[in-house]
């Protein structure tokens, strides 16, 4: 079956179409724009994104699609007037810190530890639920669209579906990043509504998988929407991961590393680490442990934001000595730090600079510090030591960028090139639906051989991780 596949990304949407045989074809990719109206804020305009998610849907169907898959960024939220279709607002990105002091709040009042239990998450904003409160409280009109029952209040993929379907609807991937849903029962948990003060009649029917989730009008004629999926656990899917230790590292706006833990929901997995619901199987549904890093591929943008970088491409240019190696360090916490220290007062640091300290040297520092966050939390995870890790994203196009990922990680690197692997993963479960197939069965991607072997003897990265150490140790409690 033909798929046209959607991932709606923090910064563009990309589609591409995945025959039946696996074949993919690339539709395109559209920017929008970072909308940062004050320090901390994250916010995209709705309707710009549903424009192009609608013009690659249309691309699509243009050539042949038969079927529709797509992929969402996660904890980004939207109020919507449900009659007209219209947004009330921009919607909050899942960057975003404006609110932090709230989470303290709750956290301050003892929520900490049923948020988790209910939940699987820790107390951050980095989740939906306290966006979603944010938005009844401060957006005009939000409190009387709720009213009279025409609001619509929930991630991103809801806001999609509904303009795109007619049906209300998320899916449990994406709901599991709430803080609203209930991890066992993959449903709305009320006791979880009411610690965030989000009315539970307001939001969206979570779907299971396995059924269609609506009918998507394009001018080719209707197409069936057959799978939504956060992007993180897509990724999981596109990888080719299918049974409990296998893992996958992507490294876009944020670098995010999930590792599937089997068919049971996990107990409490310790060291910052979050579980999330994967996709669903004959076997039961699937479960994976999530760390994530805040700040990947936006520390690069912001280097070119504040004139340090003149392009991304002039980062495929960088050789020679790390920046570490002389003793110069970046700490990517430009919007705090996440597993497995889950502290959104933390501030991006430079140090060890001297008189002697070069641009390059700073570009390759904070391409570094994301490198050296990743292998951190590669290493709270639990991935197995020596074991090859296949990695996606803009960042994997860097030789530097991969072999110095490759050295402080200790671990053989499967890059996974230009393939879009997010959205070849919502494709395949399309498939797997529309097929009446397991999505546990056999992985639809080929085995890759290593692309990257670490070149470092473990004697010489040590020292260099222990130093970044110090160094984002330095970088905790900044904005308290």
């Amino acid at each position: 079956m033909n798929i046209v596949s959607i991932d709606q990304g923090t910064t563009s949407t990309k589609a591409i179409l995945v025959d039946g045989n696996g074949r993919e074809t690339a539709l395109g990719s559209v920017r929008h724009e970072q909308i940062l109206p004050r320090p901390g804020w994250v916010e995209h305009d709705p309707a710009v994104l549903l424009a192009n998610v609608c013009s690659l849907i249309d691309a699509g169907a243009g050539k042949g699609a038969q079927g529709i898959a797509l992929a969402n960024q996660g904890e980004t939220v939207v109020a919507w007037d449900r009659v007209s279709g219209a947004p009330l607002a921009n919607a909050i990105v899942w960057q975003d810190q404006r609110t932090a002091p709230e989470v303290e709040a709750l956290a301050a009042t003892g929520n900490a530890d049923a948020v988790r239990k209910r939940s699987g998450l820790p107390l951050d904003a980095y989740f939906s639920a306290s966006k979603l409160r944010w938005m009844l409280d401060h957006v005009d009109g939000a409190a009387a669209l709720a009213h009279e029952g025409r609001l619509g209040l929930g991630t991103s993929d809801s806001f999609f579906i509904e303009r795109l379907t007619g049906r209300y609807a998320t899916d449990v991937t994406t709901a599991s990043r709430t803080s609203l849903m209930n991890l066992g029962t993959c449903a709305w948990d009320p006791a979880l509504c009411e610690i965030f003060g989000v009315p539970l009649d307001l939001l969206p029917e979570i779907v299971a998988e396995g059924e269609q989730i609506g009918v998507v009008a394009t001018p080719s004629g209707p197409l069936p929407l057959l799978a939504s999926v956060v992007d993180q656990v897509a990724a999981l899917y596109g990888h080719g991961c299918r049974m409990a230790g296998e893992g996958k590292v992507t490294v876009g706006t944020g670098a995010f590393a999930l590792m599937l833990t089997g068919f049971e929901p996990p107990v409490r997995l310790g060291d910052g680490i979050v579980p999330t619901a994967a996709w669903s199987t004959a076997k039961g549904r699937a479960y994976a442990a999530d760390g994530g890093v805040y700040t990947a591929a936006a520390a690069v943008e912001w280097l070119i934001r504040i004139g340090l970088l003149g392009s991304l491409g002039e980062i495929d240019a960088l050789s020679g000595a790390s920046a570490a190696s002389r003793h110069v360090f970046f700490v990517p916490a430009l919007a705090g730090l996440a597993c497995p220290h889950w502290d959104r007062s933390a501030a991006g640091l430079f140090i060890g600079m001297d008189t002697a300290t070069s641009r390059e040297d700073l570009v390759k520092a904070v391409l570094e510090g994301v490198a050296f966050r990743i292998a951190e939390v590669v290493d709270t995870l639990g991935f197995a030591a020596g074991a090859a890790i296949s990695v996606d994203g803009g960042l994997t196009r860097s030789a530097y960028f991969m072999q110095f990922l490759g050295d402080v990680c200790r671990r053989p690197l499967i890059g996974r090139g230009e393939a879009e692997v997010t959205a070849l993963g919502a494709a395949h479960l399309a498939q797997a639906i529309a097929g009446g197939r397991d999505p546990s069965g056999p992985a639809d991607v080929s085995v890759l051989p290593p692309t990257v072997h670490p070149q470092l003897e473990a004697g010489a990265s040590a020292p260099l991780r222990g130093r970044f150490a110090e160094a984002l140790s330095r970088s905790k409690d900044w904005r308290r």
